[in-house]
């Protein structure tokens, strides 16, 4: 079953004025320098000051080992992160997130982006501590509606049974 991540529900809210995101830092996880190029290419359009890129998640952890040990102005802001990478799945990565002892790092947001986005992969990524889903392939109105939901309605991550 497809998931029509469309609805009014994932619209991000009206507010008055533009958002400066100049000083914003998104970490794209994305193993396809396509899909990656694409997603950084809208970032940069829509203003975030910083886009990193990932091609594991391996090296993602690193990055944000580096930037979000403390919280900082440097801190990694926003998580795109692909579902299906060489090295890890999601649902690893958002476990490794989520339990790190950091909470610069243990609350990031995190989009998750799939392909195969069922409801099944949406609520396993929401019961593992994604803040947001979207489907490939991404348009770069999908993308700053995930991004301006995060930031106008976070829904904060809370480890329950």
């Amino acid at each position: 079953m497809q998931v029509d991540m469309q609805s009014s529900e994932h619209q991000p809210p009206k507010h008055h004025k533009p958002y400066d995101l100049s000083e914003f830092r998104v970490l794209v996880i994305e193993d396809s320098p396509f899909i990656s190029n694409l997603m950084s290419s809208a970032l940069n359009e829509m203003g975030v000051g910083k886009v990193f890129v990932s091609p594991s998640v391996s090296d993602a952890k690193d990055k944000i080992l580096s930037y979000n040990a403390v919280v900082s102005s440097q801190n990694i802001d926003v998580i795109v992160l692909d579902w299906l990478m060489p090295d890890s799945m999601g649902i690893d990565f958002l476990n490794w997130t989520r339990a790190h002892k950091s909470d610069s790092i243990k609350f990031l947001p995190i989009i998750v982006c799939s392909a195969f986005a069922s409801a099944e992969l949406v609520a396993e990524s929401r019961d593992h501590g994604a803040n947001e889903a979207m489907v490939k392939p991404v348009s770069a109105q999908k993308l700053a509606n995930r991004i301006l939901y995060v930031i106008d309605k976070p829904r904060p991550f809370i480890p329950t049974p």
